[in-house]
């Protein structure tokens, strides 16, 4: 690429270059200008968009890799399945918590397991005998993947441009996001805000009557939008048992939180009893590790027995769902992770991260205003004011200036805005591979401390 060439591929920013990824080992990537052929290898803080678990150029998976090359043959979904598929959708039922799970959809990305999701949930309600009910209720501020159905299903600023010819929001409805920092009451409780949410949620679903309703989703914990929010304890629990009173799906998006990235395998394995799990899932990113493309829908027991007893045909099978040389890879990935016990890994350099990033921001940092997650999915929230929570300006754009310069300093996050209402507000979130240790930990931590106070310094805060 010459100094004046601009990329053939557009994505994000259609005319400049962007940095290339040349190489990777373990927790470290490598970036190289597309121009200079400058390389810098830093540690990998974001994983992408919270994608790696085993990280970058296994070596194990790499021979996993060349065997699925060696042994996988294309077979159309609608017609023919394959051994692999088979084999994975058996790992993810059998390590989930017993009868949580049993039927898996296997898809090529988050966004089409979310349409897939949807679909599956409307037949679900079709072949009980519920055919009136064709809307779906999810909340404000979330992102459930950019095709037109999930556009719908979302609030965020991805949306905008195409509000419009997006499902009508009579048909998607929207409930109040979890977001105590900012929407806890002065005086409230945290039991009294959960109640407050539920009753938002019942409350929806009766000004809309309940009988219409398809199901109900939501992130487990919040990924991008307003940065990794763990629900307020028995909101989950609450929800549901609302949806079930009215015969509405509980349905949870753990695209981007689940498979080990909040420290369980499935996030509301935290947040929920064991028995109570939901009755529609969807899972991702960790799923294949950057690996391989792919993605999956994971059906409960009642909605499964609903389709064999009914039709026992669902219309779909997309070309490239349940590839077998994804679930293959997918499929070895997940192996290594139970193996190594890097789940358990997680959980503990993740909290580890969080904790010490809350100790060494929080009361001393004057644009850290919050620091919230669980297990290894972290992310600051950047404030003008930390005491009355006064945002930065938009144009400002603070959370690449800090994304900028934690990249500067030797690590990739993923720089979020729109925080607040989707307009104003910073954010930058962390998710780091499963194989992180404790000294790299330690590396990243001191990386994104050293750079919130440079940024401090150069605004003059």
């Amino acid at each position: 690429m010459t100094k004046s060439a601009q990329p053939l591929v557009i994505q994000s920013n259609v005319s400049a270059p962007k940095p290339m990824a040349v190489d990777g080992d373990g927790i470290y990537i490598t970036l190289e200008d597309p121009i200079t052929k400058e390389r810098t290898t830093l540690i990998d803080g974001s994983t992408g968009a919270a994608v790696g678990a085993v990280g970058h150029k296994d070596p194990e998976i790499i021979e996993a890799m060349k065997h699925a090359a060696e042994t996988s043959v294309y077979n159309y979904p609608g017609a023919i399945s394959n051994y692999p598929s088979e084999e994975l959708a058996e790992f993810l039922v059998q390590n989930s918590p017993k009868d949580a799970f049993a039927a898996v959809l296997i898809t090529g990305s988050g966004s089409e397991s979310v349409e897939n999701a949807l679909k599956l949930a409307k037949q679900y309600q079709d072949e009980i005998g519920q055919t009136q009910r064709y809307k779906f209720v999810s909340r404000k501020k979330t992102y459930h993947g950019y095709t037109m159905g999930c556009l719908s299903m979302g609030h965020n600023p991805r949306r905008t441009r195409f509000d419009k010819f997006l499902g009508d929001p009579k048909t998607f409805l929207k409930t109040e996001a979890v977001y105590p920092y900012r929407d806890l009451k002065e005086g409230e409780t945290l039991e009294q805000y959960k109640d407050r949410l539920v009753k938002d949620v019942e409350d929806t679903f009766i000004a809309n009557d309940p009988s219409t309703i398809v199901g109900w989703l939501g992130e487990t914990v919040v990924g991008s939008t307003f940065g990794t929010c763990p629900p307020v304890p028995g909101y989950l629990e609450g929800v549901r048992e609302v949806c079930h009173k009215y015969g509405i799906l509980f349905m949870l998006d753990e695209v981007m939180s689940g498979i080990g990235r909040c420290g369980t395998f499935h996030a509301w394995e935290q947040y929920l009893p064991e028995n109570q799990g939901p009755d529609i899932q969807t899972i991702g990113k960790t799923l294949g590790s950057g690996y391989v493309t792919i993605a999956a829908v994971l059906v409960s027991p009642k909605v499964k027995n609903a389709l064999t007893d009914g039709s026992n045909y669902i219309i779909g099978a997309q070309t490239y769902h349940q590839h077998a040389f994804n679930c293959q890879v997918a499929l070895a990935v997940q192996k290594k992770v139970k193996r190594d016990n890097l789940i358990a890994n997680m959980k503990e350099q993740g909290n580890y991260l969080g904790a010490q990033l809350k100790e060494k921001l929080l009361g001393k940092s004057k644009i850290v205003g919050d620091v919230r997650g669980s297990g290894g999915f972290w992310s600051l929230e950047l404030v003008k004011d930390t005491k009355t929570k006064e945002p930065f300006a938009a144009d400002l754009k603070m959370h690449g200036v800090v994304g900028k310069q934690i990249s500067k300093n030797g690590a990739t996050s993923m720089p979020c805005p729109g925080t607040v209402d989707n307009k104003i507000g910073d954010h930058v979130l962390f998710a780091p591979s499963f194989i992180i240790t404790r000294e790299q930990t330690d590396k990243l931590i001191d990386i994104v401390v050293k750079s919130v106070f440079e940024v401090e310094e150069q605004i003059g805060a």
